[in-house]
């Protein structure tokens, strides 16, 4: 009995994945099961009840942490991937990028301490470290982002990988500590979640050279004329996809201290699609900008077009696979307190699903410079989430509604926004980078 026809099936089925889409994968799986393991051990160490603020900070951090850096790694690793198209070496870019990186930090920190008393009071549950590590996540993030877009530009997918997988085993290898020494308070994990990401840079960074090359001098314009269109866009995405457990956290009756708990509980087992995108998008955005930049319109248009279809088949799967398993899964990874019903789970899983959907036409968006077009896709997607979010009684299922409502429209919109610029390619060379003949260290 032969192989061959297994593998060629094999190969047709992965050739859709961008290049280095594969390793990153293979570091998700590892970075997969040490979150969720820090998530359900923490959970069963703290209960329902005394998960709450964790699970706020868990969904804020990731709300403002990636949805203010993401831009950044978005920026640099679209600017380096076309100027690598071009020929061009991206050292001065990257020495802008540390300066941005470094003042949006600071300004995510401020705001951060600025909010602090209203955020321990009613975010979480009276844990001032809490606030600590949404501190330390939110400078670290600004961080880890910067590498990330560094590293994806210059294709290094396995230290890419290796910085996600290194960020995720030392939170879950210092959560499981705590939990040996019997700490029953959310607090002090907290402060693990914000260390995380430093671990993470240190280990993907030990012994890289090549990462910043000689090339032409970088201008502000090269990375900031579309980056405040790009910081909105990202900033309502992280939106639609983190804010339900804090909607419930801050929507649920003061008698009720274990829906946020229970919600994230389902949400993080119905997102696994969206975890397992970020292998996706690590490679897709820098291969679509690298067409575009070398005019390559036509390949961008197919490869869009056969990751949407992929996409397409995957919300199924996994909405059927949520609707018949899901409560099963989060009896087993958190506990009986923790499960919610299989209408719960499909909910979700369809929602995350969708979601991808819009980020895989905002990364044809981006790689067409149509920042603006993605603000506005992901913001009437936000639009959508808050009226269904303010209408029906129950809370669980109306902020389920809104989730899957904002997901669809945003979706849908953003399908709309690209058929143009599709259809037109990117208007023209990108004269923000000077000639080739000037370069600088």
């Amino acid at each position: 009995m032969t192989t061959a026809g297994p593998r060629r099936a094999l190969a047709r089925a992965t050739s859709i994945l961008p290049r280095g889409s594969g390793v990153v994968g293979a570091w998700l799986l590892v970075t997969g099961v040490a979150s969720y393991g820090f998530l359900t051990i923490t959970g069963r160490a703290l209960g329902p009840e005394r998960y709450g603020g964790l699970s706020a900070l868990w969904a804020l951090g990731f709300l403002l942490g990636p949805g203010a850096c993401l831009p950044i790694e978005q920026e640099v690793s679209r600017a380096l991937a076309s100027r690598a198209a071009r020929g061009l070496g991206g050292g001065p870019l990257i020495r802008r990028a540390s300066i941005g990186a470094a003042v949006l930090a600071a300004v995510l920190v401020g705001a951060a301490l600025l909010a602090g008393p209203w955020l321990v009071d009613h975010l979480f549950d009276g844990e001032v470290l809490l606030l600590g590590g949404l501190v330390l996540l939110l400078a670290g993030y600004a961080l880890e982002y910067l590498v990330r877009g560094v590293l994806a530009g210059n294709g290094r997918f396995s230290a890419y990988g290796l910085l996600n997988g290194g960020e995720a085993m030392s939170r879950l290898l210092a959560a499981a500590v705590l939990v040996a020494l019997g700490v029953v308070t959310a607090g002090p994990y907290g402060v693990v979640l914000g260390i995380a990401p430093f671990v993470g840079v240190l280990v993907a960074l030990r012994r890289r050279d090549g990462l910043v090359a000689p090339g032409p001098p970088a201008p502000w314009r090269e990375l900031t004329r579309a980056f405040g269109w790009l910081l909105a866009g990202s900033l309502f995405a992280q939106m639609l996809v983190n804010t339900g457990p804090i909607l419930v956290q801050l929507l649920a009756p003061s008698k009720d201290d274990t829906a946020t708990g229970q919600f994230l509980a389902s949400l993080v087992i119905a997102r696994i699609p969206v975890f397992l995108f970020q292998a996706v998008q690590a490679a897709l955005l820098p291969r679509l900008a690298g067409q575009a930049g070398a005019g390559h319109v036509r390949d961008l248009r197919t490869e869009t077009r056969r990751m949407t279809a992929a996409v397409g088949a995957l919300c199924v799967v996994a909405t059927l696979t949520a609707w018949l398993l899901g409560p099963t899964v989060v009896r087993l990874a958190f506990g009986a307190d923790f499960a919610l019903g299989s209408r719960d789970l499909a909910l979700l899983a369809a929602a995350s699903c969708i979601y991808v959907l819009g980020l895989t036409l905002s990364q044809a968006l981006i790689a067409l410079r149509q920042q603006p077009r993605v603000a506005i896709g992901w913001g009437v997607g936000i639009a959508a989430l808050i009226v269904v979010t303010l209408l029906g009684r129950d809370l669980l299922l109306r902020v389920e509604l809104g989730f899957l409502v904002g997901a669809v429209t945003a979706a849908v919109a953003m399908g709309m926004l690209l058929a143009g610029p599709m259809r037109r390619g990117v208007a023209g060379a990108d004269t923000s980078i000077p000639g080739p003949g000037r370069s600088g260290g």
